[in-house]
């Protein structure tokens, strides 16, 4: 007999087992349930169904004006006090001519008008503010930062943190308020300079890092992310960033046309005026800009 014909009557002959097998566990099965025997449901195939989060808001700018600004300032501070601009600066490795400064802003030369210098072999400076009569001063690793007064420039104390790191300072009127380039903002205690509080800042939950300088707006806390052109809104009350603005545009253009141009870093708010400026590090501009806070 030929193979083909062999498989072909075993094929048809499994088959017909098979089908035997069917038939008597059928049988069975029916024979169960008429007796009432509970047989096992099978689980309903139920498919996650993930909510997709509601996208953060974009809010529009328009550029208002254009000032200058001294292309030497590694800008880490900025803020409006008193109808005046104030900026602090720090002083990197591979920039050996820059300086770790504060002062204030020339509003028709860019030039800054230095008050305090640190030893750039010693300390990075970092952001500034002022409070109640007081300038407040942090530096990038030192984990150390000072204070001065607000009329003379002369340093009358100093405070350690924790933090790692220091970045960006702001104040809601109460308390200063600090970046660490973390997705972390410490409040402090102007009083004593202790920590009370900190606020975990995210993003439809997740973290947002890099906070860099930060500016306090209406109730709100705008901070600059690192390496990037976005300033985030941030709720106070939540953490949570409630909306986004994009200069990424205006930074290109900056970068492309002044090469040693480096990243934005920088928003001051005038509270009286109801103005806001942008910059960032070694930026030949200073930007007036308009939108919705």
């Amino acid at each position: 007999m030929e193979k083909k014909e062999v498989l072909g009557k075993y094929k048809k002959k499994n088959m017909n087992k098979q089908f035997k097998k069917a038939g008597i566990l059928f049988i069975l099965i029916q024979v169960l349930i008429s007796c009432g025997t509970d047989t096992p449901k099978e689980k309903p195939n139920v498919k996650t169904v993930e909510v997709e989060k509601p996208a953060i808001p974009i809010l529009e700018y328009t550029t208002v004006a254009t000032l200058p600004h001294d292309e030497t300032a590694f800008t880490e501070g900025f803020l409006i006090h008193d109808n005046k601009l104030f900026e602090s600066t720090g002083s990197p490795d591979h920039l050996p001519n820059l300086k770790s400064v504060f002062g204030i802003v020339d509003w028709k030369t860019g030039k800054l008008d230095v008050k305090v210098e640190l030893d750039r072999n010693i300390y990075f400076g970092e952001g500034i503010v002022i409070l109640k009569n007081k300038i407040y001063q942090i530096t990038y690793e030192n984990q150390v930062g000072f204070i001065y007064d607000e009329k003379t420039y002369k340093k009358i104390g100093q405070f350690n943190y924790s933090n790692k790191e220091g970045w960006g300072l702001t104040t809601d009127g109460t308390f200063i308020i600090m970046s660490d380039g973390t997705n972390k903002l410490t409040y402090f205690d102007p009083k004593e300079m202790n920590p009370v509080k900190t606020l975990n800042v995210n993003e439809n939950g997740y973290a947002t890092d890099a906070l860099n300088e930060l500016e306090y707006i209406n109730g709100f806390i705008y901070a600059n992310i690192w390496m990037t052109g976005y300033v985030v809104k941030i709720d106070p009350k939540t953490g949570n960033v409630v909306a986004k603005i994009n200069f990424t545009p205006m930074s290109y253009n900056i970068k492309n046309l002044h090469p040693n141009a480096l990243e934005m870093n920088g928003i001051a708010f005038d509270s009286i005026a109801d103005k806001i400026y942008v910059t960032g590090k070694l930026w030949p501009y200073i930007y007036e800009v308009k939108f919705p806070h």
